[in-house]
């Protein structure tokens, strides 16, 4: 039988009064509201948390929207009383600032670090100050190793030649259809378990049933998300003591998580033991000297960064070029182009790390692609002290500042009247020139101190998965709607992207 203790009592009560006066302030507040410069309305206590529940279903696209209309690309909301304003820019210049030139007042903060807290515990992605330092040092040196960057390119490779071509394959001959963003969140998690972890959980062969730890992975990241989605912190906080509904969810799927990846850190621990040489990650963490706890939170941050960021920009891309055949031509070109001028001996034609360097026309398309559709689409910080921005808005210590790369994306002022066409020509400063943008005006890889540090390891992933699959397959929508981008802690297709495979050679030339 369900019962209480006195502090949940006491929880619950002062929930439900917090409640009831807050209605009652709507009430009698809403004669009494402000209109900011940007249409939104905003009320004494609840702020503008009417217009949040209002635009719930369409954060993204509200928010776009506000900046928009706003002279400087900055807006300020209020959420829940007027302490807890949250300042959202798509200003290029805002975004230098915070990322780079005052970086010490824009730290993540116990708020946002709160929310991943649990999933992510005291990982480099989830922590401020001497111990992102410490992490920061130690994963730039694997990161900048070519030891590293040859096991990535190994690890690609296999799982492409074994699994993933014959899978497709596979959809050819028995006609059915794919989910190609399922697909390649199966291939980004067996790529990253094996850099990571140096463990394989086979995820993208379908004979076998999925890890307990990639379904768990899944879990933690929606339940997650959710709690960036809350009004306010006490509100899943609340859940949580209560143990209820998605916090419910996401303990049980953090402690599959944590347990599932510790065992196989002390595995690996036995097998250094006996001087076995290993290349992932988990290992080089290992040699460093870092206790189970850290070395887990560490090796689960990277997880995340390299599981669902790669595999939701590159859905995005193939659907993007199943509409525009005329770029899909060029990069199967430039893909030609350049397996043609491999060593004649290379009968596998498989691709390495200079062929992968040259395909300047298919990162310009990737760029367009997360320009539009950008893995994440926003990032926050948590100011330290009072501030202004550059644009003159006034930031207050414990404010919540965020960038928003999905509307910076979607903004005339920084990339022109058609920037809600797919154009990659626009990453060229002329034909074969390319160019790439501050990262302050394209913040998908971040920018300043906390730039992604596997930027251009992402870049390799992609272009190589992209390039082997476009030079073989032809890849037909089943729905020729367009698809819904569903924001959680990385952008998903609401429903897959479903396809049918077809060999390229059954297609006419483009």
């Amino acid at each position: 039988m369900f019962s209480l203790s006195l502090l949940q009592f006491l929880t619950l009560l002062f929930i439900l009064l917090y409640l009831f006066s807050l209605l009652r302030i709507l009430v009698a507040s809403a004669t009494s509201s402000s209109s900011s410069s940007n249409g939104h309305k905003s009320y004494p206590l609840i702020g503008s948390l009417i217009s949040f529940h209002q635009n719930s279903h369409r954060l993204i696209h509200w928010f776009t929207h506000l900046l928009s209309v706003s002279p400087s690309q900055t807006i300020v909301l209020n959420r829940l009383g007027w302490k807890n304003k949250m300042i959202i820019t798509a200003n290029p210049a805002n975004v230098e600032y915070i990322l780079r030139s005052n970086f010490e007042n824009y730290p993540k903060g116990k708020p946002f670090t709160d929310i991943l807290g649990d999933f992510l515990g005291m990982g480099i992605f989830n922590v401020d100050g001497e111990l992102w330092s410490t992490q920061r040092k130690l994963a730039s040196h694997e990161f900048s190793t070519k030891s590293l960057r040859e096991f990535m390119i190994s690890v690609l490779e296999e799982e492409i030649t074994t699994r993933l071509i014959p899978l497709l394959e596979s959809s050819i001959e028995n006609g059915g259809v794919l989910d190609m963003q399922d697909v390649l969140k199966r291939l980004a998690f067996d790529t990253i378990c094996k850099i990571s972890l140096g463990w394989d959980p086979c995820c993208l062969d379908y004979t076998r049933p999925v890890p307990a730890l990639a379904t768990a992975f899944d879990v933690a990241a929606g339940a997650s998300a959710m709690r960036g989605t809350a009004p306010a912190n006490w509100v899943w906080k609340a859940k949580r003591l209560f143990n209820f509904g998605s916090e419910r969810r996401l303990k049980e799927a953090v402690g599959v998580v944590h347990s599932s990846v510790t065992e196989i850190i002390r595995e690996r621990r036995k097998q250094m033991a006996g001087s076995e040489s290993r290349r992932d990650l988990l290992s080089r963490f290992i040699s460093a000297g870092h206790g189970d706890e850290l070395v887990r939170d560490m090796v689960i941050s990277f997880m995340m960064a390299g599981r669902d960021t790669t595999s939701s920009a590159m859905t995005w891309l193939l659907w993007l070029l199943t509409w525009h055949p005329t770029v899909k031509k060029n990069i199967l070109d430039e893909v030609a182009t350049i397996v043609n001028d491999h060593d004649q001996s290379n009968k596998s034609q498989s691709l390495n790390f200079e062929d992968l360097k040259k395909m300047d026309y298919l990162k310009a398309c990737l760029c367009e692609s997360m320009r539009l559709y950008p893995p994440v689409l926003w990032d926050s910080k948590h100011a330290g002290d009072d501030d202004v921005l550059p644009d003159g808005t006034p930031v207050h210590k414990g404010n919540r500042v965020m960038y928003f790369p999905y509307g910076m994306g979607r903004m005339k002022s920084l990339w022109g009247k058609d920037c809600l066409a797919f154009k990659p020509d626009r990453w060229f400063t002329e034909p074969g020139v390319l160019k790439m943008e501050t990262p302050y005006k394209f913040p998908v890889f971040q920018g300043g101190p906390r730039v992604c540090l596997g930027k251009e390891m992402a870049f390799m992933q992609m272009k190589y998965v992209v390039a082997s699959v476009l030079k073989r397959f032809e890849l037909i929508p089943v729905c020729l709607e367009k698809p819904v981008l569903l924001p959680m802690l990385t952008a998903h297709m609401d429903g897959g992207f479903k396809v049918r495979v077809h060999r390229r050679s059954d297609f006419d030339p483009l």
